[in-house]
């Protein structure tokens, strides 16, 4: 039997799960313990997710949703690019913005991230998953670049995916108070000029 089509129930459930992941862990994790965090009655998770590796699947495309939907908004919202520092400037903003906002609102959200990736690393199933992501992401983001007037070649992207997830690491761990907007807009800036102009 398929699952339940109600996409806000879903979302909903893959909500829980993120914070079933970003607070208590992978190990955690459970059709039960995600029913009682989403408030919803027994059984209802398993409704929509057969086995516990399409709840993890399902929490790792919303995090994905999440970030996108995020990311798009917040270009959508920058100005228009002028001269030819703009673009790597503006760039610089939107990454800064994007590791404190990261780290601090949706801090849980991103230890749910991390603790899905490490996962991957042990469940091929998931780790398929997380690579159909990443694929979709990088489409995205070099598309957001054209919109800011850069030219930033696929490999260039990748570069600064990798470098903001490790930045972004060492922010969710950091202890309370260290993660500012001033801290994040240097670090951004320190990967935009070692990628772009390196």
């Amino acid at each position: 039997m398929a699952p339940p089509r109600n996409t806000r129930r879903r979302n909903a459930l893959a909500d829980a799960a993120i914070e079933v992941l970003g607070t208590s862990g992978i190990h955690k994790l459970s059709h039960r313990a995600v029913d009682e965090r989403a408030g919803l009655p027994p059984g209802t998770a398993t409704n929509y997710f057969a086995r516990r590796d399409d709840l993890l699947a399902a929490a790792a495309e919303r995090v994905a949703e999440l970030h996108m939907t995020e990311m798009a908004a917040a270009d959508r919202a920058a100005p228009t690019p002028a001269g030819d520092t703009a673009g790597p400037d503006l760039l610089a903003e939107l990454i800064g913005a994007s590791l404190y906002d990261a780290a601090t609102r949706h801090r849980t959200r991103y230890l749910a991230a991390y603790e899905l990736a490490l996962e991957s690393t042990r469940q091929p199933e998931l780790a398929v998953a997380m690579s159909r992501l990443g694929g979709g992401a990088m489409e995205s983001t070099i598309a957001e670049h054209r919109a800011l007037g850069l030219t930033t070649t696929p490999e260039q992207v990748q570069a600064l995916v990798a470098l903001y997830n490790g930045t972004l690491l060492t922010l969710v761990v950091a202890p309370p108070g260290f993660v500012t907007p001033e801290a994040t807009l240097a670090l951004a800036r320190y990967l935009v000029a070692g990628v772009l102009r390196g």
